[in-house]
């Protein structure tokens, strides 16, 4: 007889991935009303109702963790690597004084192991809700010999929602308002290629412990979320504007809201560099230029207000959890960001 294909022989099991599926729906209940119909639907369908918000602005990003997922991956950090995705996400929406609404994932993976997947969604669907969204939807995609089998990528999208009077987009910043400095928690989600590279060129880093902490565990600790530290500052007027330093450093980011006839002036002497970044400088003999462009050296969001509301502000983040410090000011010229001084490793 003729060899028989099915798809589960190709590498493909459809009742596993139905199985799989039905447990996700789980992890995504929501009490959120305006999510109108349940997991499993073609689409998702989110009523655009918005509360207190007179001309609502939708805010839209797409985001994925990058290499860092392939360290979490091979070191069980699953729940880490869910984190670092959506809170990488909605930082990038709240600098805009936008309210997170919902989300949608996409797992690729060579092979779908239901246990794994279900921790992702229920792991993503957590730090969601731990932002006031909710995951409303996806896609899972098996693809074998395309992904190995072991092999995961993840990434995700998010709707959220401003005013459009209030808008934080940098429109309002003008030479003498101040740049205050909110402290990262690591790495968050960049920079792991040069990182693994070096595991891999000096793997006796990996003996090396930060604050108690074993090198692996200190370099996957997820990504900090800002949203909660600074919702209640978007109504601020003289808050001017928020920049998400990520992949560019502070100068490939704060220089992104700065309108015509700005540059910002960043003093390097104030800048309190965590001793994670030491580290990879020293065991790397990494140029302090690459260390600059390619990590956020302890500086997750870079603020920019009026100087007269700065203390206001910062007593807001202390109250908040978020220690804050001035790192510079914005002076006239060419949407530059000027890094005056040297970097100092044993400040913090």
């Amino acid at each position: 007889m003729n060899e028989q294909f099915t798809y589960e022989k190709a590498g493909v099991n459809i009742q596993n991935a139905d199985e799989t599926k039905r447990e996700m729906a789980r992890s995504m209940d929501t009490k959120d009303s305006r999510v109108l119909n349940r997991a499993g639907a073609f689409a998702s369908l989110f009523e655009a109702n918005f509360e207190g918000i007179k001309n609502p602005v939708l805010v839209l990003k797409a985001e994925e963790p990058g290499s860092k997922q392939l360290l979490a991956f091979q070191n069980n950090k699953i729940n880490n690597i869910c984190y670092d995705l959506i809170n990488h996400l909605i930082n990038d929406i709240i600098v805009m004084g936008a309210k997170p609404e919902v989300v949608l994932d996409i797992i690729l993976c060579g092979k779908m192991e239901k246990e794994v997947v279900v921790q992702i969604v229920d792991a993503i669907s957590k730090a969601c809700k731990e932002q006031d969204c909710s995951l409303v939807g996806g896609e899972t995609s098996e693809q074998p010999k395309v992904l190995n089998e072991g092999t995961y990528m993840l990434n995700a999208s998010v709707l959220g929602v401003v005013d459009k009077e209030k808008i934080i987009d940098g429109s309002k910043i003008e030479a003498g308002d101040v740049v205050l400095a909110l402290p990262s928690n690591g790495l968050h989600t960049n920079g792991y290629t040069l990182v693994r590279k070096l595991m891999e060129e000096k793997p006796e880093i990996l003996n090396e412990t930060i604050n108690g902490e074993s090198f692996i565990d200190a370099i996957l600790t997820p990504h900090k979320c800002y949203y909660q530290t600074l919702k209640g500052l978007f109504a601020v007027d003289e808050l001017h504007g928020l920049a998400h330093i990520t992949g560019g450093g502070i100068e490939g980011n704060l220089n992104r809201i700065l309108p015509s006839g700005t540059s910002a002036k960043i003093d390097l002497e104030k800048l309190k560099v965590l001793p994670i970044f030491e580290l990879i400088k020293r065991y790397g003999n990494v140029p302090d230029s690459d260390m600059m462009r390619t990590f956020n050296m302890g500086v997750g969001i870079t603020l920019v207000a009026k100087a007269s509301v700065v203390g206001q502000i910062q007593e807001h983040l202390a109250k908040n959890g978020c220690e804050s410090y001035v790192l510079g000011e914005i002076v006239s010229g060419d949407q530059n960001v000027l890094l005056e001084g040297c970097v100092n490793y044993a400040i913090y």
